[in-house]
């Protein structure tokens, strides 16, 4: 636990309030991983043909995205251990975050997919290439990068949501935040100061994903504008359409 003591300033918290940012990077970084997993084992499950797939996987997006994160956080933290269950907070929150984040990704997923002209596909067929072959080279190229910026949404997200581990005792930025805002004559600064930083990795994160598109977009054959003049943009031939490359 963290130990405050009232009437210190917040310049002498300010060290155990930077703290809290590898605490809440590692949360959201974990929990993207399972929005990413889940978003396409539910996205590829609502986009199949097998009525086995595709219900299971419409009654669970449906739920998770019909009812509140908080009560599934505090389900899976207070709840499952009286089921046998018992979760660490980290494993819960990361958990919690990363399937209902999925559930939500997996529609941009489906939206991806569908963007695929049907006569491709329908060519693929024709040309006897194996299912995963048409994913790997003619679905995905085409709709992954219709699934990156959303995708840079979603990561915003999980910095902001990561915040709601704080409730289960894990000691992020937030939770730091809140703990020395209780023992400070004045509060208002150090919300100040966890508002800034919150921002400050936002803004490092969109940057992120501004590079992972640039290099789906040149993978895929997508022309990218060049920054400047005379620079090299993607060609119209995709790298995908190489094997060897």
């Amino acid at each position: 636990m963290i130990a405050l003591v009232a009437g210190r300033s917040l310049s002498q918290y300010l060290p155990l309030l930077l703290g809290g940012i590898p605490v809440t990077l590692e949360v959201t970084g974990m929990a993207i991983v399972l929005v990413v997993i889940f978003g396409f084992l539910f996205g590829l499950g609502r986009s199949s043909r097998s009525i086995l797939l595709r219900l299971p996987s419409g009654l669970l997006v449906e739920v998770l995205r019909g009812s509140s994160a908080i009560v599934q956080l505090f389900w899976a933290f207070y709840v499952l251990p009286f089921l046998g269950v018992d979760l660490s907070p980290l494993t819960a929150g990361v958990l919690v975050l990363g399937l209902n984040g999925g559930a939500y990704f997996s529609e941009v997923v489906r939206a991806g997919l569908a963007s695929v002209p049907h006569g491709q596909i329908e060519a693929s067929v024709t040309l006897h290439l194996s299912p995963w072959y048409r994913f790997r080279r003619v679905i995905l190229p085409q709709s992954l990068p219709v699934m990156v910026p959303p995708f840079g949404n979603a990561l915003i997200d999980m910095l902001k949501f990561s915040a709601l581990l704080s409730l289960v005792t894990i000691h992020d930025l937030a939770y730091r935040a809140d703990a020395i805002g209780s023992v400070i004559p004045t509060p208002g600064p150090v919300y100040g100061i966890t508002l800034a930083l919150y921002f400050a990795m936002a803004l490092g994160l969109s940057a992120i994903v501004s590079v992972i598109e640039s290099q789906v977009n040149r993978w895929a054959g997508r022309a990218v504008r060049a920054r400047r003049p005379f620079a090299r943009t993607a060609g119209p031939v995709p790298r995908w359409a190489f094997p060897g490359r």
